[in-house]
């Protein structure tokens, strides 16, 4: 019970790592705060979540809407007095090669990957002020360290999150509140279900442990991150790869 009464905050936390992450932090005591455009999957991981006993609330939105999130966050503190956690777990993909790719398609995951990171993070970090403790968690990816063919938009977003993260480290450590990212390699989700076989199968190839990682992997590193175990790290990037970046 590692997260015992802590109100955890998780986007994206319908689905892939965040569902995996919701229903960890629930097992390990945290009361769940999931925002989650999809609402058929968010009804049914709150049915998850009931069904062991846990706190939850769900809110259908999307974190490139501010007025919603300062809402969400509102409602949060008056359902449970505290915000302990913010996990920024929402990401989507739009590939394309440099040259082929829209103004459309940049647009919209700069707007979640990176502006939704923003907003979200501005709308809680008051209430962690005021409570003068807080961690925060942000979620990069590999492709923000190394970059990779056909994501300029996804690798730029990803590398946005790791300077905001070292940013808001040194913001908000001196008032209690701890900031880092985790950077996973290619998890097995929705998202890399789009990937053809044989690039997952290269990236296998490249990746010393020989797999590919599972949301799992991904939710403990940020279950750890999230608990006191983790008190003195902060402004960090740990990346949950197999090793991939080696």
């Amino acid at each position: 019970m590692r997260l015992k009464d802590k109100v955890a905050i998780i986007t994206g936390g319908a689905k892939g790592i965040g569902e995996e992450t919701s229903l960890l932090f629930a097992k390990e005591g945290a009361k769940v705060v999931i925002v989650d455009y999809d609402e058929e999957a968010g009804k049914s991981v709150v049915k998850k979540l009931e069904e062991l006993g846990t706190e939850v609330l769900f809110f259908e939105a999307d974190v490139t809407d501010r007025e919603s999130i300062q809402q969400i966050t509102v409602k949060t503190k008056e359902k449970f007095g505290r915000i302990d956690i913010l996990i920024n777990n929402a990401g989507i993909t739009a590939d394309a090669f440099l040259t082929k790719m829209s103004e459309e398609q940049w647009d919209r995951v700069i707007a979640v990957n990176l502006k939704g990171v923003y907003n979200c993070t501005q709308a809680v970090a008051p209430v962690m002020l005021e409570q003068g403790s807080g961690v925060i968690l942000n979620a990069s990816s590999v492709v923000g360290i190394y970059g990779n063919i056909g994501q300029t938009n996804y690798a730029a977003t990803k590398a946005g999150v790791i300077g905001m993260t070292k940013s808001w480290a040194k913001e908000l450590g001196p008032k209690g509140i701890r900031v880092n990212a985790v950077a996973p390699g290619f998890i097995v989700t929705d998202m890399t279900a789009k990937v053809p076989e044989k690039v997952l199968e290269f990236m296998r190839s490249k990746t010393p442990l020989g797999r590919l990682g599972q949301p799992r992997d991904v939710a403990a590193a940020y279950l750890f991150l999230a608990s006191d175990e983790a008190s003195f790290i902060n402004g960090q990037v740990l990346g949950v790869d197999g090793g991939l970046v080696i």
